[in-house]
């Protein structure tokens, strides 16, 4: 989770800081005391919940928390302030929360357990997959997943970019071959990989993972902790992560990861 703190005030800010890390100390948290550098901040490195002062100098918390929005429409808004006057604004905000002045650790705590946009592990994901850099598959305890054949993993690499969408055999062949003709041959070959995917998968209790039907493959996109996956959910940790390369060992993925 990465907790971001904003207030013009420097004890304020101190103290919102020292509440925050009491109440989540596992959490990434920054503390900033200008609006330009925090909002420059998460639109860079993604944001999952902000604490924001409502009266200050210049642009206001509301007027912050509208840029927010923009930049993550489910970013949980925490407003503080010491002044009552400004909550409907901040109701008007649809914020996850909104605490008076003195800050405390309990009210801190109490606000991140009730989230309006909760942040929930995927503690019961089958595979954890890496698209960003190399492409690679882990059970969840961090084994690396082995595939019968590297191609058999680049097909399962083609089925997670496409995020579930149902892919048929001449389309993954498409991309993993490009202008090789379809015919019988790589028609054999083709169902020789996909069989030793599934072979893979299953030996470890994945199967589940793809979904198949006649001539048509896709993965349940819900049984994966992906970092592309996050990605798309603007989950600041990916975000985070994210340095451009995306299943850098697939040529095809060259072409293709601008659809995110």
């Amino acid at each position: 989770m990465r907790i971001l703190c904003l207030d013009d005030e420097e004890l304020a800010l101190q103290m919102l800081e020292m509440c925050v890390r009491a109440a989540r100390p596992e959490a990434d948290i920054s503390a900033f005391d200008d609006q330009d550098e925090l909002l420059e901040d998460a639109a860079r490195n993604g944001c999952d919940v902000a604490f924001l002062d409502i009266h200050m100098r210049g642009m206001n918390g509301v007027e912050v928390a509208k840029r927010l929005k923009d930049i993550n429409p489910k970013m949980n808004i925490i407003f503080v302030t010491g002044f009552s006057e400004y909550k409907a604004d901040a109701m008007d905000m649809r914020a996850s929360g909104y605490i008076m002045k003195p800050v405390t650790k309990e009210e801190v705590a109490r606000e991140l357990d009730e989230l309006r946009f909760p942040i929930i592990p995927k503690k019961d994901s089958v595979l954890k997959v890496q698209c960003f850099g190399n492409f690679d598959v882990f059970t969840p305890d961090g084994c690396p997943v082995h595939f019968e054949r590297s191609k058999s993993k680049e097909i399962f690499a083609y089925l997670v970019h496409r995020h579930g969408s149902s892919c048929s055999t001449r389309e993954i062949a498409a991309a993993l071959f490009e202008d090789e003709p379809y015919d019988n041959k790589q028609k054999s070959y083709m169902q020789i990989l996909i069989s030793a995917m599934l072979r893979s998968l299953k030996k470890i209790g994945a199967e589940k993972v793809i979904n198949k039907s006649y001539n048509a493959l896709s993965v349940n996109p819900a049984m994966l902790d992906c970092d592309y996956y996050r990605f798309k959910e603007l989950d600041a940790g990916a975000v985070n992560a994210y340095e451009c390369e995306y299943m850098s060992q697939y040529y095809w993925a060259d072409f293709l990861y601008g659809d995110f």
